[in-house]
């Protein structure tokens, strides 16, 4: 116990940090203010390089060590350890400490260049992507190398891809199909010996013998339930193979000569070229087998059960298995027709010979006789001897006419209608070959033998009007419906406008005539009369018988002379389809049964300014003030016609007469612009101010008014004429639109912004006012603010055409195409959004597209001039003179009035006096190509 208690002691007083390392960083004396310093003794005696090293007095053992340790480093620091990028392969300070400063340093730098490594990787990645496809470009994949020969599999045919081998060794595969079960094959002498001490020429199938014989005792087959006679067998085997030997030996000789082209010649028709089951066939066989013995009387089972040989290539069992068929059934003409079609050409005239002695009736088996012979005059022999046996046969008179010159037909056809006295063909053939005179008599005999049908009466009529006797054509077509109805015959009002179409296209143009005039009226009700003949004139104009609608026309307008509407539609009809000279002539009798129609008389005046003949247009003009004293439209009608023809002072002075005797607001509104575009502002302005006062709710004066005096520059009187117009019209959009334009280019972004935000709240869901307000944003290139401004306007108008049409080219490049595939699921049928598409694929140079889309957009709105001017400039820049030429006169022939960048250059008044190609064409030159 005192031993315990004295070594506790002694620890106790031990000091802790003997024999113990000393801490990291640790200098002895530091805490008194010790300072370390070096001495010579530590750093050696002083030295050049050349010295010899104090080494040579070393004793050996410690040179030894000195000289491993040198070796050891050279190990180290050698060049075969040396890289170009990271040094030695050997640590420097391999023999130092790994302390806790060199571990956070490690960590620190690992930190480092896992964040640089991170910074690098896209390139990286990239930088490997494209190494990766340059050396896919140098050393190509088998896959790649063979595409273009894959690609060239498509012009494989179905013969080469039968003719393809199987893949697979053969051998292999045959082992394998033995595999399961393997036989030892054993001469006859074997076979035949005392087996079990008995002399035996059978075996027992029961015996394990069998299973030695292939085919005895084989798993899947029938095994016979009697002995085997093992003779027999061998020289049946014998017999097989001499006759196979005796097949391909030359009787000649003697020799075995085999021909090896002959010998693939016949394997490769052997090759069955039914692709489907085998299993199938054999079924199909032996049930159709059961159906032919069950009824052999059966045609349709012989025939399908030819056509299965034929299909898996037993071409020769197909042929005996019809024949067969025909010699139990000798009167079936299908299978006499199927053996002629499986025989060969010389074979199958045969066949057919046989079935015309067989069956000398049927017109099947004599037309398919003629059509085995290759020579006219064989042909003509075959129809002649057909009609002795069939007389009364249209179809053959028909086909044996037609080899025949028309002499010859003219006698054919005589006959023909003697044995065939019911064909209307017949006999309208006969007429068309025989003289006038003749003709008349073949077609009243036809009429005698053929009382009900109505294309003889029509034939005798058009034959009537080609030999210029027009006066019986009506009387034909009369005698027709009256004979036609005696007989019993229903007059079906739509074979009869047919029959008149016919007629029209045949170039019987007053028998079509007759015929409408004859059948036009019946079994319409007479309250349903006017729909139904305007029905049928436009039907028709569909069918293109020009001739049968003016028939129509003439028929309801003698019906109905004083309804405007026939003889507008009638007036429009001879405009599209007419001449003009047809279109003043209908035009002239419409005004004297109708003088009170004002747009009747504008189309005379119209056609006639447009001949050239001015003073004839201001002729019926002044027809036209009498009948109708007070007509705005013809005042201002008259106008337009002086005015265009420059003719300033006469109109002027008849607008002063329209301001005196009916005064409107287009009367004083073309006033204004007459003068404004005379450059008389002045005059312009006092009649405006005299507009306004009698006429304030009408927005087109406050606008002219406000634009004379911008073009004035009298910004404040401007802006105050629109504030006006605003008060007493706030529903006018273009006034809006002009108030806030000018506040904008006076530089007052906010007040323009805040007469927008009026309107949009007067007029809401106006799309037209949201693009604008857009476009002002635009203009100040406050981009943000505007991609704002259109998600709220898509959000309240989501049907708008033109707001989808600037949102697509508001988005960058990459996403336009996105934009305007929402715009078309929006707005599939806009022309504003299918001309922003077609402009899309112009600027992404995809011309053929591009062509298509424009051609769609005038389609669907040929009345929209900037898609007319967009597709002009397109054809400009990239089409040839007759695309450009096709787009002007299309653009001439639609006449369009509106679009924004058309309405402002055709309403500029210094293009007043612009026509359609010369408002295309300013508009193409103010336009820019998109991009």
């Amino acid at each position: 116990m005192s031993n315990v208690t004295a070594a506790v002691i002694a620890n106790r007083n031990k000091k802790h940090f003997l024999g113990v390392p000393a801490p990291l960083g640790y200098v002895a004396g530091v805490g008194r203010g010790a300072t370390g310093f070096t001495t010579r003794s530590d750093i050696g005696p002083a030295r050049d390089a050349n010295d010899v090293s104090d080494d040579r007095h070393a004793p050996p053992a410690t040179k030894r060590k000195k000289k491993d340790e040198d070796d050891e480093e050279d190990e180290d620091l050698n060049d075969s350890n040396y890289d170009e990028f990271s040094g030695y392969s050997g640590s420097l300070f391999s023999k130092d400490p790994y302390d806790k400063d060199d571990e956070e340093a490690d960590a620190i730098y690992d930190s480092i260049d896992k964040r640089m490594d991170e910074k690098r990787k896209e390139y990286r990645d990239r930088r490997l992507r494209e190494d990766l496809e340059k050396y896919r470009q140098e050393r190509p994949k088998i896959q790649q190398q063979f595409s273009d020969l894959k690609r060239s599999l498509a012009t494989v045919s179905a013969e080469e891809w039968c003719n393809i081998p199987e893949v697979g060794d053969s051998r292999n595969r045959k082992q394998r199909n033995q595999r399961a079960e393997k036989f030892t094959p054993l001469p006859d002498s074997v076979l035949s010996r005392n087996l079990g001490g008995e002399t035996s020429s059978t075996i027992d199938p029961s015996s394990g013998l069998a299973s030695m014989v292939p085919g005895v005792a084989t798993p899947g087959m029938l095994t016979p339930t009697g002995d085997l006679d093992l003779r027999k067998i061998g020289q049946a085997r014998n017999t097989l193979m001499n006759v196979k030997l005796s097949q391909v030996s030359d009787s000649v000789t003697g020799q075995t000569v085999v021909d090896p082209k002959g010998y693939l010649t016949d394997l490769q028709s052997m090759i069955p070229t039914y692709g489907g089951d085998i299993n199938d066939i054999k079924k199909a066989r032996l049930l159709l087998k059961s159906v032919r013995e069950t009824n052999p009387n059966h045609p349709p089972a012989w025939i399908a059960s030819a056509r299965l040989e034929e299909v898996t290539g037993k071409v020769q069992m197909a042929r005996n298995l019809i024949m067969r068929g025909c010699e139990i059934n000798p009167q079936s003409e299908d299978l006499w027709l199927e053996a002629a079609r499986l025989q060969p050409t010389d074979t199958a005239k045969a066949v057919i010979a046989q079935a015309a002695r067989h069956i000398p009736t049927s017109v099947r088996i004599w037309i398919k006789a003629a059509d085995l012979e290759t020579e006219t005059k064989a042909k003509r022999r075959v129809y002649r001897k057909a009609l002795e046996h069939i007389p009364n046969s249209v179809r053959l008179w028909k086909a044996a006419v037609e080899l025949e010159n028309p002499d010859d037909a003219r006698i054919l056809l005589s006959r023909a209608v003697e044995c065939c006295n019911t064909s209307v063909e017949l006999w309208l053939a006969l007429a068309r070959l025989e003289t006038y005179e003749n003709a008349r008599k073949v077609l009243n005999k036809a009429r005698e033998n053929i009382p009900t049908d109505r294309q003889i009466w029509t034939t005798a009529a058009k034959l009537e009007e080609a030999n210029g006797n027009i006066h019986m054509v009506e009387k034909i077509i009369d005698r027709s419906l009256t004979s036609l109805s005696a007989n019993g015959v229903e007059i079906n009002r739509e074979h009869w406008f047919q029959e008149a179409i016919e007629a029209e296209k045949s170039g019987a143009v007053h028998c079509c005539q007759s015929i409408i005039k004859s059948v036009i009226g019946v079994g319409v009700e007479e309250e349903d009369r006017k729909q139904t003949w305007m029905d049928d004139a436009d039907f028709c104009a569909k069918e293109s018988a020009f001739e049968c609608a003016r028939a129509v026309y003439a028929h309801a307008l003698q019906t109905f002379p004083s309804k405007k509407s026939i003889w507008l539609r009638a007036a429009y009809f001879e405009k599209n389809h007419g001449t003009r000279e047809s279109l003043e002539a209908l035009l002239q009798r419409a005004v004297a049964h109708c003088p009170k129609s004002e747009v009747l008389w504008l189309m005379g005046a119209k056609s006639k300014w447009l001949a050239g003949d001015v003073p004839a247009a201001r002729g019926i003009l002044s027809l036209a003030f009498q009948a109708n004293p007070n007509s705005e439209d013809i005042w201002l009608a008259a106008v337009k016609l002086e005015s265009e023809n420059a003719e300033y002072e006469r109109a002027r002075r008849l607008l002063a007469k329209a301001r005196g005797s009916a005064p409107t607001p287009r009367v004083m509104m073309k006033s204004a612009r007459l003068e404004w575009a005379l450059d008389r502002l002045d005059d312009a302005l006092r009649l405006l101010e005299e507009a306004v006062e009698v006429f304030p709710d009408f927005p087109k004066l406050w606008m002219m008014k406000g634009q004379i005096e911008e073009q004035q520059q009298r910004l404040e009187e401007a802006a105050n004429s629109y504030n006006l117009g605003l008060k007493k019209c706030p529903s006018s959009i273009p006034l809006w639109i002009l108030s806030a334009n000018l506040e904008e280019r006076k530089g007052v972004l906010t007040k323009a912004r805040s007469i927008l935000e009026r309107a949009r709240l007067r007029n809401p869901k106006t799309p037209i006012l949201w693009l604008e307000a857009i476009r002002v944003e635009l203009r100040a290139d406050l981009k943000e603010i505007a991609s704002t401004m259109m998600a709220r306007a898509l959000q309240e108008c989501p049907n708008s055409g033109e707001l989808w049409a600037e949102a697509i080219f508001m988005e960058s490049k990459p996403q336009r195409k996105t934009k305007s595939v929402d715009a078309l699921k929006k707005c599939e049928h806009d022309p504003h959004v299918l001309l922003a598409v077609s402009k899309l694929f112009w600027s992404e140079h995809k011309f053929s597209k591009c062509r298509d889309w424009f051609n769609r957009t005038v389609k669907i709105d040929p009345d929209l001039g900037d898609a007319w001017a967009y597709f002009y400039k397109f054809e400009l820049v990239h089409g040839t003179e007759a695309h450009q030429k096709e787009v002007l006169d299309r653009c001439i022939s639609a006449e369009p009035k509106h679009g924004e960048a058309w309405c402002r250059v055709s309403k500029h008044v210094k293009n007043w006096c612009f026509k359609t190609p010369d408002i295309l064409k300013a508009v193409v030159k103010e336009i820019t190509i998109p991009v």
